[in-house]
């Protein structure tokens, strides 16, 4: 086993201890992991966690399930809002396997509720806790 190796497996375990069990499920099946969660949208203008604007494409996660940076897709195609998405804030109410979709119209996003959706993780963002963890 090469040093490289070793490095990668250990930053596959840090990776996965630090994750909830729901994350860890779906980081175990793969990047393309398809998981359900609850999704509400919103329409407030402004700066996200991670310091862009506002804007279509992007969706609010607890950073404990999706991190910031995570690319997914939502499946239901049915539904006039699926597509990809790009995890780029937190959310302050967003708790567990919850999504908060951004819709610039604020009559769209009072209608769109609260549903259940299935999204396709692209690319998972990076675990600002595993580096800190890895670091210890």
């Amino acid at each position: 086993m090469s040093i490289r190796t070793v490095g990668v497996t250990l930053s596959c375990a840090v990776l996965l201890s630090s994750q909830t069990p729901a994350a860890t499920n779906a980081l175990a099946k793969g990047t393309r992991a398809t998981m359900r969660v609850a999704a509400t949208a919103y329409c407030d203008q402004g700066r996200t966690r991670s310091g862009v604007r506002t804007h279509s494409g992007i969706v609010a996660a607890d950073p404990r399930v999706l991190p910031l940076g995570t690319v997914l897709m939502i499946l239901d195609h049915a539904m006039p809002h699926a597509g990809p998405y790009t995890v780029m804030d937190t959310g302050g109410g967003v708790k567990g396997r919850e999504i908060d979709i951004f819709i610039p119209n604020c009559a769209s996003a009072a209608r769109f509720g609260r549903r259940q959706v299935r999204v396709r993780i692209i690319r998972r963002g990076p675990n600002p806790r595993a580096g800190a963890d890895a670091a210890r």
